[in-house]
């Protein structure tokens, strides 16, 4: 049983590092592109909705794709009044109820209130209220779904490296943020 926990936590991890790291790139592009928008209109009197709607999309899908990725790096902020006067295993026990108790239930409500706002931008393939702006609304909105999924899908690996910690089959790991 400890095998198949290590592989499931392992190809989660590995998941939302790849994940992660992809959607890092993004932040070079939406500077070099924000630099672009800002001499087009400085420079050369032009503005593109397109554009400036683009580097708002980057951004979102940064902070929302990223999100199982900083979880992953321990990256969030953690009120840890208790946590760090805890032992790993007390640790441990915080995380798996927290996991259980907050971050499970609260992925679910967002990923199930959001579905049907979601669905309905799809039936419509939604796009953007700007004349000359992306047609691409009902992609951003997707993106909802899937930072709750990958959010909930860390939070899982992360119970599973608890119980393991609890259950003495593993050693806490160190954050790696």
């Amino acid at each position: 049983m400890e095998k198949t926990i290590t592989t499931i936590v392992g190809t989660i991890d590995k998941t939302n590092e790849a994940v992660g790291k992809a959607t890092s790139w993004l932040n070079l592009v939406m500077v070099l592109l924000t630099f672009v928008i800002v001499v087009m209109r400085y420079l050369f009197n032009q503005g593109n909705i397109a554009m400036q709607e683009s580097v708002v999309y980057m951004y979102a899908f940064v902070f929302m794709l990223g999100a199982g990725y900083t979880f992953l790096k321990d990256g969030h902020v953690r009120v840890d009044i208790f946590y760090k006067r805890c032992t790993p295993v007390g640790q441990a026990w915080i995380n798996l109820i927290g996991g259980f108790t907050l971050l499970l239930p609260t992925c679910g409500f967002i990923f199930f209130v959001s579905l049907p706002y979601v669905l309905a931008s799809w039936s419509l393939f939604e796009g953007s209220v700007e004349v000359g702006g992306l047609n691409l609304v009902y992609i951003l909105k997707t993106v909802i779904l899937l930072m709750a999924f990958l959010l909930a899908l860390q939070g899982v690996s992360s119970m599973l490296k608890s119980y393991l910690v609890i259950s003495g089959k593993s050693t806490p790991e160190k954050p790696n943020a």
